[in-house]
């Protein structure tokens, strides 16, 4: 029987060429998006055409009730949940800290913290009740080491709570058989950079990384479906650097 991954912004980008990969691998997957309707719709037939099942959910991860209606869809679609790729988040224009405002710092930590705080607590509480185990990602980033300063500290701070998150989530259900780690991207070729309004961000300080260039998505995608798989049974509560030596 096929495992069930929920991917959390599945439209694009990393979460995009994760569900197509772990479709290639044997999951069923559920496609979870916000706006990007036709991207996810992309993805979910990608998914199909590899032979395997894809549950296309919109919900904003920053709405509590639209996170329970996306888990009651899963309970009612699949009946089980087995992995989860933390994924939905967002970046904003970059800014100095003296100009961020709190509506800004409110919807990125609403969505980048807190509902990732949330999907994952659903997500272990079927875990839990399956009692078989299960394996979850986080995604956070290399910016949770570096800080972002003049860029986006702010965005830099969501996913250093992420990191923690993951060290201690890991340790509350690591006796349940369940898996808690994270995957830090470094400078990688995503739509993510256009909507911050860098659309060529990651070519132009390619040069600061040691391996001299960004990374893909995809390589991206090859860490965390080792991370959810049976080979990195062993592995839980750290965070994987996938950033080119920087």
């Amino acid at each position: 029987m096929a495992k069930i991954l929920l991917i959390t912004g599945a439209s694009a980008g990393i979460g995009a060429a994760t569900a197509r990969l772990a479709a290639r691998q044997g999951y069923d997957v559920v496609v979870n998006y916000n706006s990007d309707s036709a991207g996810a719709e992309a993805v979910a037939a990608d998914v199909r055409a590899a032979g395997q099942k894809a549950l296309l959910i919109q919900a904003d991860v920053s709405d509590p009730d639209q996170i329970d209606a996306m888990f009651a869809a899963i309970d009612a679609g699949f009946g089980r949940l087995d992995a989860l790729v933390n994924n939905a988040g967002v970046v904003d224009q970059t800014a100095k800290v003296t100009e961020m405002t709190h509506a800004r710092l409110r919807r990125m930590f609403d969505i980048n913290v807190i509902g990732a705080m949330l999907v994952a607590k659903e997500a272990v509480l079927r875990m839990q009740s399956q009692g078989d185990g299960g394996a979850i990602v986080n995604i956070s980033s290399a910016a949770a080491r570096l800080g972002s300063g003049r860029q986006y500290v702010d965005y830099a701070m969501s996913k250093a709570a992420i990191d923690l998150f993951t060290k201690g989530l890991s340790d509350e259900v690591a006796a349940d058989g369940i898996r808690v780690t994270a995957i830090r991207p470094g400078l990688i070729e995503t739509e993510i950079h256009a909507k911050g309004g860098e659309p060529g961000r990651a070519q132009r300080l390619a040069h600061m990384v040691p391996m001299k260039r960004e990374g893909s998505a995809e390589e991206v995608a090859d860490a965390i479906l080792y991370l959810l798989s049976d080979q990195a049974s062993y592995i839980t509560g750290t965070c994987l650097d996938v950033s080119g030596g920087r």
